[in-house]
C-alpha cells in the first residue's frame, strides 16, 4: 500500500471551508493542521506533500507548483488581518509582528516601505505573548487571533486586506495549496477541489459549529466565510498575487524569479461525489 499523502492547513476559521469532509476522503490522505508559518517549513523539510501555504513562501520556496483555482484571498476588508496602531501610519517607527504569519508580515512591510515611506524596526510576536503587554507603535494579529482582538491601547486598527486594495485596487491573495516538486498527489488535488465546494455549499453549517469554539457571533462567522473571503484562484487574483511579489522582489523579502513556475493547468477529471 502506497503512503498517504501528508496534506498540511491551517486550523484558522477562513480555513474551514477549504478542509470540510477531507479527513474522510479515504486512507490516502493524512491532513494536519498547524500555523501558517510552520506549514511552509514542514513543506520545505519535505515533512508534508500538499500544504496551504503562505503565498511568499511560493515565491522563495523550491519550484513548487499550485492546486489551480483554489485560494485564500480578499478583495478589499479581509477582517482577520489587522495592524493594531496607537499611531497613523506615517508615524510608525516600532511594529510587532505575529511569528504565526509570514504573508502578512511581509504585506505590512510592503506597505509600510513602498506605500508610506517608512521602515520601522521589526520585532517578532510570540504567540504566547498577549499583544496589550507590547511598547511597539503597532503590531500586526491575524487569523482568529486578529477577529477576536480588540486592544483598547491602539487607537487604529488598519485591514490589511482595504489597506492593500485602496492602494492598488487589486485582490490579495494570502494563501495556496502549494505541492512539492515530484510529489504525485494520486487523487488527492481532486479531493481537495471537492472540499472546497462541499465547504462552500456548507458555510453555514461550519459558522454555526465554529463560532461558539471561538467566542464570535455565528452570523458574523456566516457573512465573513460568504461575503470577505474569497476562495477562487482567477485572473484577478493572480493579478493581485504577481504585484505582491514584484513588492516582495523589490525589497529583498523574496528572491527574483524570471518566470511564475507555480500554474497547474486543472486536470480534466470528475470530482468525486
Amino acid at each position: 500500500m502506497k503512503p498517504p499523502i501528508r496534506v498540511g492547513a491551517v486550523n484558522y476559521l477562513n480555513t474551514k471551508p477549504l478542509i470540510e469532509g477531507l479527513a474522510e476522503y479515504g486512507p490516502n490522505l493524512d491532513l494536519l493542521l498547524d500555523l501558517p508559518s510552520r506549514l511552509a517549513d514542514r513543506l520545505a523539510e519535505g515533512e508534508l506533500d500538499v500544504a496551504l501555504i503562505p503565498v511568499i513562501e511560493l515565491f522563495r520556496g523550491d519550484r513548487y507548483r499550485v492546486i489551480p483555482n483554489i485560494a485564500i484571498a480578499s478583495q478589499g476588508p479581509v477582517l482577520s488581518v489587522t495592524l493594531f496602531s496607537r499611531v497613523p501610519w506615517s508615524q510608525i517607527r516600532t511594529v510587532a509582528l505575529d511569528v504565526g504569519s509570514r504573508t502578512s508580515a511581509a504585506l505590512t512591510q510592503v506597505l509600510l516601505r513602498k506605500r508610506y515611506g517608512i521602515t520601522p524596526q521589526i520585532r517578532p510576536l510570540p504567540l504566547e505573548t498577549p499583544a496589550d503587554d507590547l511598547d511597539t507603535d503597532a503590531v500586526l494579529l491575524i487569523g482568529d487571533r486578529a477577529m477576536r482582538a480588540c486592544l483598547p491601547g491602539y487607537e487604529y486598527a488598519f485591514d490589511l486586506g482595504q489597506e492593500w486594495y485602496d492602494w492598488t485596487g487589486l485582490s490579495f491573495v494570502f494563501a495556496v495549496w502549494a505541492v512539492r516538486p515530484g510529489v504525485d498527489l494520486d487523487g488527492v488535488d481532486l479531493a481537495l477541489q471537492w472540499a472546497k465546494q462541499r465547504g462552500r455549499q456548507r458555510v453555514g453549517a461550519i459558522a454555526q459549529r465554529e463560532a461558539p469554539l471561538l467566542g464570535l457571533d455565528a452570523g458574523f462567522c456566516r457573512r465573513y466565510l460568504e461575503t470577505i473571503i474569497h476562495y477562487d484562484l482567477g485572473p484577478r487574483e493572480w493579478a493581485g498575487l504577481r504585484q505582491f511579489q514584484v513588492y516582495a522582489v523589490e525589497l529583498g523579502l523574496a528572491p527574483p524569479l524570471e518566470v511564475i513556475p507555480w500554474y497547474e493547468t486543472p486536470r480534466r477529471t470528475a470530482i468525486p461525489c
